[in-house]
Order: C-alpha cells, then sequence, then structure tokens
C-alpha cells in the first residue's frame, strides 16, 4: 500500500536556496516593479508632475532609510566582532561609503550619458542614439539598488533580503513611470516607453548577484559590501532624485513623499529584518 506524501516531508526535503540564488531572485523581482510603475502610459493615464515628483520623493525616502537602517547599521553590527579597537569599525564603515559612492561617480564621468533635464554628461557621445544615453544613465541609477539587494540577502538571508527587496521595488515603480513617462515627451510610442521602462529593471539582476556573490566569498567583506552599496544608493539620491524632485517647485510635496518612504522603509525593516 502507497502512503501518500505530506506536504510537512516535501518541505523539509526541499532545499533552502543559496544566496546567490536568493540575490538573483529578490533583485529580479524588485527590477520588475520599474515595469509595474509604468502600466498607466499604456493606457494614457499620465500623474501630474506634483504628484510624480511627490513618488520620486518617495522613492529617496525609502532609499535613504534603506541605507542607513538595512545597511549601514548592519555594517557596524558585522564589523565590531572583528575588532578590538571600537574605532576600526566605524572607519571601516565610513571608508567603504565613500568608495560606494566614489565608484558610482566614476561611472557617471567615465559612461557617456542623458539626463532627461540636464542634458548629456560624461565624455563625447554624438556617436550613440539619444535613447541609449537614457537608459545608461538609468542604469547607473539602478545598479546600485540590485547591488543592495544582493548584499542584503548574501549577509542575512531572506530575513536580511526581504525588507531591502520590498523597499526598492516600492521606490523602483515611481521611477519606472517617470522613465516612460519621459521617453513619451521625447515622443516614443507608449509601447515603447514602456518596453524601455521595463527593461532598464533587468539591471539589478545583475548588481544582485555580484553583490550576493562577494558577501559569500568572505565574511570579513560582509560590512565592506553593505557599507559599500549604501554610499553607491545615498550618491543616487543626492546627485539624482532629490534635485530631480525640486526641478518644477514641488519641494514641499517632494519632502512629504521622502518622509512617507523613509517611515515605511523603516516599518519594514524592523517588521521583517
Amino acid at each position: 500500500m502507497t502512503v501518500p506524501l505530506k506536504s510537512s516531508h516535501l518541505i523539509a526535503k526541499a532545499k533552502p536556496l543559496s544566496p546567490l540564488a536568493l540575490g538573483f531572485y529578490g533583485s529580479l523581482a524588485a527590477g520588475l516593479m520599474t515595469a509595474v510603475g509604468a502600466f498607466p502610459v499604456l493606457f494614457g493615464r499620465v500623474p501630474s508632475q506634483s504628484t510624480r515628483d511627490l513618488s520620486l520623493g518617495f522613492a529617496a525616502g525609502v532609499m535613504l532609510a534603506a541605507s542607513f537602517f538595512s545597511l549601514i547599521i548592519p555594517a557596524l553590527d558585522a564589523a565590531e566582532p572583528m575588532f578590538v579597537n571600537e574605532a576600526a569599525p566605524a572607519a571601516i564603515v565610513c571608508i567603504a561609503i565613500l568608495m560606494g559612492m566614489g565608484a558610482v561617480a566614476l561611472m557617471n564621468e567615465m559612461l557617456p550619458h542623458e539626463h532627461f533635464k540636464t542634458g548629456r554628461e560624461g565624455p563625447a557621445s554624438a556617436s550613440l542614439r539619444r535613447v541609449w544615453l537614457f537608459i545608461i544613465a538609468i542604469t547607473i541609477h539602478n545598479f546600485p539598488e540590485g547591488l543592495a539587494v544582493g548584499v542584503g540577502f548574501g549577509s542575512g538571508g531572506v530575513e536580511g533580503g526581504m525588507p531591502l527587496a520590498i523597499g526598492i521595488g516600492l521606490q523602483n515603480a515611481p521611477e519606472g513611470l517617470a522613465v516612460a513617462i519621459a521617453l513619451l515627451g521625447e515622443g516614443y510610442s507608449k509601447f515603447r516607453s514602456w518596453g524601455i521602462a521595463a527593461l532598464t529593471g533587468l539591471v539589478e539582476p545583475v548588481g544582485g548577484v555580484i553583490g550576493a556573490g562577494i558577501i559569500s566569498i568572505s565574511e570579513p567583506l560582509l560590512p565592506w559590501g553593505l557599507a559599500f552599496a549604501a554610499g553607491a544608493m545615498l550618491y543616487v539620491i543626492s546627485h539624482e532624485i532629490i534635485p530631480e524632485t525640486h526641478r518644477n517647485g514641488h519641494q514641499n510635496k517632494a519632502t512629504l513623499g521622502l518622509a512617507i518612504g523613509l517611515v515605511i522603509m523603516l516599518f519594514l525593516d524592523v517588521w521583517l529584518g
């Protein structure tokens, strides 16, 4: 007589996902929210500029909270047991933050790209079509987010990565909408605008695998990786998102969005972490 397998027995036999797999799937899910956020352009529904600035402020608040509560504080916690000197953990985290900011700043200088409002940056890029310059700019923006999610999963498993994946996913939605609307303004069709916006989120799994992989190689790299990812995101917040939300005179709504995003991400980090 055959005895049916119980679901608990199947669960017990299921192998847990590796940090690399968690980093990939978590950052992929977060990146796909870019496509979800851009959906309104397919139906001809474009929110007002003030609403878009509020939503981008929300994205900045989520990233700001994630940088400190999900990356910098865990980096300090990871570094403290490694050293007797109390100043060493703080020094390591500070250096890694600056390295992360410097890495994204270097990408900004080395890669030709174009922002919708401020125009071209980086080296001469006359041979590249304008849409590719936009895509490169968004890639520079999205890569640190995927890196942060991957580092979160690589260092703390599901508990460490889930708050980051949810938070980054939430803030990717308004970013995807902003990209699609800007492409509409450049004369692209609504389907092409949505498609390009959706594709820009697919760079995040690349960052996710790299982040999880680095952390998996060596435990001493953990505080460096966490703080580096935080620094990369802090640069994007300061250089890209906040200035964008203040260009159209909606600073108050953008600041409100930032406050809401910050406290929601803080809540998610405490609740899920």
